[in-house]
């Protein structure tokens, strides 16, 4: 999505955001903020789009021959509220997991979740918490944007 197709809201407002790079099926980066941490969202998504193209750690960086053929989808997700594994459906609501200073989160509506317990389980793989460990759950909403 090009800062100039960006809707006129996402340069006045703030949110946290995703921004997911693929490359036909396959997950290329993602890299996001839960909270905002730039002056627009328009900056959050500049940001992290940079991000998941350069740093994402699980895949090497995204090479100038591949960006024609990779595809971005941006979530901006609404702030998380605390909640129990009963008010989690994988299709409406990304998870927070956090245990002291780890935290992972799993966006909602993805390929192969389909119930909380697994959304769960990813999520605490993501922060290195292990299942029989206390730890808190937020969820929360998004709104996808995504190149066609």
């Amino acid at each position: 999505m090009k800062p100039e197709k960006l809707p006129p809201e996402f340069h006045n407002a703030r949110a946290g955001v995703f921004v997911t790079l693929t490359k036909g099926d396959t997950l290329r980066g993602c890299i996001g903020t839960i909270t905002p941490t730039r002056s627009t969202m328009a900056d959050e998504i500049k940001h992290n789009a940079v991000q998941a193209a350069t740093r994402d750690p699980r895949f090497p960086p995204v090479t100038e021959d591949e960006l024609d053929d990779i595809v971005f989808s941006v979530d901006v997700l609404t702030p998380p509220e605390p909640c129990t594994q009963s008010d989690l459906d994988p299709h409406m609501y990304g998870v927070i997991v956090e245990h002291g200073r780890r935290k992972g989160l799993l966006l909602p509506s993805l390929p192969g979740v389909d119930t909380a317990d697994r959304q769960i389980r990813i999520a605490l793989e993501k922060a290195g918490i292990e299942p029989d460990e206390p730890y808190a759950l937020r969820r929360f909403t998004v709104q996808r944007y995504a190149e066609r």
